[in-house]
């Protein structure tokens, strides 16, 4: 038993919509060009913000750190996906598979931490903004952008370890699109008691305490802006965070829609039902991740004239 334990160990087989062979063609001409937006529109962001010196602030830091995350999430997985649409046989092999579930379990967990240290950023901005220059200096930034990376790893390599322990038998069929970590852990035939309170504990601290420190941010910055006397002032305020907590609304419900529904009870819908899920899934890292960087050049006059001015520039002959 322990010898096909082992055997059985060495590959997993990603289900995806095998089911559906009609549908993942349609959705690998939809994804590749979500991919691919993802791919140009953050990475246009990474480059204003490098080279654009008047983007050389926290907050420019922060959303270049942002996009460099996304870009990082979704080519975890993305690109797995789409080979995935046009394999027959979908496989993965179990050192691949634990790759993959660790780069995707940190960049999640990265961007809870950074979500909460962009929102602390906007908190001084708006509060307190004569020692802005001084609570967000360099040293202090870099700082806090390189511990939300750290942290995430580090949760990251605690859950992953604990997982690819685990003894795995039978078909070692993933219900998923790529090696989603609560999906692998239905495979093991072992007690999984201690990794659902490792993700239980870890959950609280990269979701709801992030969360929590994000909505009281949000209460004193809007205390603060409803006391600022003229209309234009209150505009001007609110339009340097009205970005950041639009990608937070984005991010943090489409969380609790995807894991707070409720389950369908009739076993005819379960099927439906799977594949629905699945696809949420799907689109949960995708959209976040494109929609971003739109935000930010739209709701931004200075990423916006960034944007054309390294396009011009671009374009101008040498």
């Amino acid at each position: 038993m322990e010898l096909s334990n082992q055997s059985a160990a060495t590959e997993f087989i990603l289900l995806g919509l095998s089911a559906h062979p009609k549908l993942e063609k349609t959705f690998f001409v939809l994804i590749l060009p979500m991919y691919l937006v993802i791919l140009l529109g953050n990475g246009v962001l990474i480059l204003v913000t490098i080279f654009d010196s008047r983007l050389h602030t926290p907050m420019y830091f922060f959303l270049g750190n942002l996009s460099f995350l996304d870009i990082c999430y979704t080519t975890s997985s993305v690109p797995l996906i789409l080979d995935g649409f046009l394999t027959p046989r979908k496989t993965i092999s179990f050192s691949a598979c634990a790759v993959q579930m660790f780069l995707s379990f940190a960049m999640g967990a990265t961007e809870c931490v950074l979500l909460g240290m962009m929102a602390f950023d906007r908190y001084v901005a708006i509060c307190n903004p004569l020692r802005y220059p001084v609570v967000m200096r360099k040293a202090a930034y870099v700082p806090m952008a390189a511990s939300s990376w750290v942290a995430g790893a580090v949760n990251s390599l605690v859950q992953i370890s604990l997982a690819v322990q685990l003894p795995f038998c039978g078909d070692n069929v993933i219900n998923h699109f790529i090696c989603e970590i609560l999906a692998v852990l239905k495979l093991a035939c072992a007690d999984i008691t201690i990794n659902v309170i490792s993700m239980g504990v870890a959950n609280v601290i990269f979701l709801g305490v992030p969360v929590l420190f994000i909505f009281v941010s949000y209460v004193f910055i809007i205390a603060t802006i409803l006391r600022i006397p003229s209309a234009e002032g209150r505009k001007k305020a609110f339009s340097t965070c009205s970005a950041h907590l639009t990608v937070v609304v984005i991010f943090y419900g489409t969380i609790l829609f995807m894991y707070g529904k409720p389950k369908s009870k009739d076993p005819l819908g379960a099927d439906k039902q799977d594949i629905s899920d699945k696809l949420i899934s799907l689109f949960y890292g995708l959209f976040t991740p494109m929609l971003n960087p739109i935000i930010y050049s739209l709701r931004n006059k200075d990423v916006k004239a960034a944007v054309k001015n390294l396009m011009t520039q671009k374009c101008l002959p040498p």
